[in-house]
C-alpha cells in the first residue's frame, strides 16, 4: 500500500474527549471515528488490525475443534422469553418492536439462540459433543459509554457454546477453551492471568475472566508472580490428551488470582514478596451452566440407556474489538502504538526520504516489489506501507510510522551509498545502517514473516 493512496486520517493533538491512551492513539492514528455515543466506523488501518486479531482468534478455535457459523443480530424476544431472561437482563439489552408488533432485540449475546438451533437438530448422544462459535457484532446499551472501544455500545465478539452429554464432557470443553484462549492471547503478545469470576447474568457456578496487565486497566489485580514467568511452550499441550489437559488446567487454576474485589489482605496466602499487584483490563470471559438453559428451553437428547436428559452447557466470549483497545494500552510509548507483529496493520514501514531523486525512487520502487513478494500472508496480502509521498518532510514520515506502531522501517535516502538503508524495529531506539539484502534477511528470519501453515 502506498502512502498516498492510503486513507489515514491522523491527527497531531490529542482529542479531549479521549480519556485513555488506547482511545487517544486510536483517533490520532486514524483507526477509528465515533458515529455516535459507543458507536464507531473502522477506518483502514484499524480495520485491519481488528480483521488480524479476529484470523488469530477463529484459527484458535478451529483448533480447538469448534466449528465457526453465524447468527444474526437481531433475535426473537421469545427466546429470551422461554429461557426466562428477557426481564432480567436489564437496560442494556436493545429491545425492538417490528412493523407486525412481534418483540425483537439486538443481540448482546446467543445463548437461547444456540440452543434453540442445537434442540432443532440434535436428539442423540451420538451427535455429541458440539462446540459452535460465531465472530459477530453485538450490542448492549451501555449507561456510560467511555474509553473508545474498551467499554462501546457496539462491539465485535468471538462467542461460542459448548453442548455435552455430562459434567465430565462439560468440564473438558471448558478445559480445552481454557487453554484455547491462553493460546489466543500469548499469539497476540499478551499474557492474560484467568482469574475466578462471577457468572452475572450469563449464569452458571464455574467461570473465569482473562485479564491482561496494562498501567491503565481498570481493575486491581493481584496475582501469584509465577504468572510472569509462565512458560509458553506449557501451552503446546494436544487438545485430546485429556489426562494431561485437565493437570494443566488443574495447575493453572491453583494460583492465586483474583481482582480487588475479592482480595483480602489478611487472607492472602502469597507473602508481598510472591504477590503481584498490578492494573488489568478483562478481555475475555468462559461459563460452564450446566443445563440452565437446556432445561429451561427443553434441550434434551436421548442417552445410551434410552433416557431423556437435558444438555450440558457452557459460553465462551472473547472481547475482538475491545482487544484492540487492550493490546494498546499494554503495549505503547511516548510515540504512540507499538504492535505485536501478528496484528500490526502493516509489517514493515518503507520510507523514500528523497522522493524527488529518480535514483533513490528507482530503489526504493524496487525494494517496495520485493517486501510484497515477503509480506504476502493472510489476511492482507500487500503488508507494506511504502511511504513514497512529494512534499512532505522526513520527520513527519517517521513519526506517523511510530504513532501507527508498524513494527519495522527501512528508511532510504539520497545521500546513501549503493544498496545501504537504515533499518529501525519499532520498539527500540536502534537505528542500523545495513544493505538492503541484510535487512531483508534480517526480515525473513523475524517471525513476522513466516507464513500461515
Amino acid at each position: 500500500m502506498r502512502s498516498s493512496e492510503l486513507f489515514l486520517p491522523t491527527l497531531k493533538d490529542t482529542p479531549k474527549e479521549a480519556e485513555i491512551i488506547s482511545h487517544q492513539l486510536m483517533l490520532r492514528a486514524g483507526m477509528v471515528k465515533q458515529t455516535s455515543s459507543g458507536i464507531y466506523s473502522w477506518l483502514p488501518i484499524g480495520y485491519r488490525v481488528l480483521k488480524k486479531i479476529e484470523q488469530i482468534v477463529r484459527e484458535e478455535q478451529d483448533a480447538a475443534g469448534a466449528q465457526e457459523v453465524l447468527m444474526p443480530t437481531l433475535q426473537s424476544a421469545d427466546l429470551w422469553k422461554e429461557s426466562g431472561r428477557y426481564d432480567d437482563y436489564g437496560q442494556e439489552m436493545l429491545r425492538i418492536t417490528d412493523r407486525h408488533d412481534r418483540d425483537m432485540l439486538y443481540g448482546p449475546t446467543n445463548e437461547e439462540m444456540i440452543t434453540d438451533i442445537v434442540r432443532t437438530h440434535i436428539h442423540s448422544y451420538k451427535n455429541l459433543p458440539k462446540n459452535l462459535y460465531h465472530i459477530q457484532w453485538k450490542f448492549r446499551d451501555e449507561i456510560r459509554p467511555r474509553f473508545g472501544v474498551m467499554r462501546g455500545r457496539e462491539f465485535l465478539m468471538k462467542d461460542n457454546y459448548s453442548f455435552d452429554l455430562d459434567y465430565e464432557g462439560a468440564l473438558y470443553s471448558y478445559q480445552k477453551m481454557f487453554l484455547a484462549y491462553l493460546r489466543t492471547f500469548a499469539r497476540l503478545g499478551l499474557r492474560a492471568i484467568p482469574m475466578r469470576a462471577d457468572t452475572g447474568p450469563i449464569g452458571g457456578d464455574l467461570s473465569h475472566e482473562f485479564i491482561i496487565l496494562a498501567d491503565t486497566g481498570e481493575s486491581q489485580v493481584y496475582a501469584d508472580a509465577k504468572w510472569s514467568e509462565l512458560d509458553t511452550s506449557a501451552l503446546g499441550l494436544d487438545y485430546s490428551d485429556k489426562e494431561k489437559l485437565a493437570a494443566f488446567y488443574d495447575d493453572m487454576t491453583s494460583y492465586y488470582a483474583v481482582t480487588d474485589e475479592k482480595h483480602e489482605p489478611e487472607n492472602c496466602p502469597l507473602s508481598d514478596d510472591k504477590l503481584l499487584t498490578a492494573r488489568g483490563i478483562e478481555v475475555g470471559h468462559i461459563f460452564y451452566f450446566g443445563t440452565k438453559y437446556s432445561a429451561a428451553m427443553g434441550a434434551k437428547v436421548q442417552n445410551s440407556e434410552g433416557e431423556m436428559i437435558n444438555l450440558e452447557m457452557g459460553s465462551y466470549g472473547i472481547g475482538v474489538s475491545r482487544l484492540v483497545g487492550g493490546i494498546i494500552e499494554a503495549s505503547h510509548d511516548e510515540q504512540g502504538i507499538i504492535w505485536p507483529a501478528s496484528v500490526a496493520p502493516f509489517q514493515v514501514g518503507l520510507i523514500n526520504l528523497d522522493p524527488e531523486d529518480e535514483t533513490c525512487s528507482a530503489f526504493c520502487n524496487e525494494t517496495y516489489q520485493k517486501l510484497r513478494k515477503i509480506y504476502d500472508t493472510a489476511p492482507f496480502y500487500d503488508d507494506v506501507l511504502y511511504d513514497e509521498r512529494e512534499g512532505v518532510r522526513p520527520g513527519f514520515k517517521f513519526n506517523e510510522m511510530e504513532l501507527i506502531g508498524i513494527p519495522w522501517q527501512i528508511r532510504k535516502g539520497a545521500r546513501q551509498d549503493g544498496d545501504s538503508v537504515i533499518l529501525k524495529k519499532r520498539d527500540s531506539d536502534e537505528k542500523h545502517d545495513v544493505s538492503l539484502e541484510q535487512a531483508l534477511n534480517i526480515l525473513q528470519d523475524s517471525a513476522v514473516i513466516k507464513k500461515a501453515a
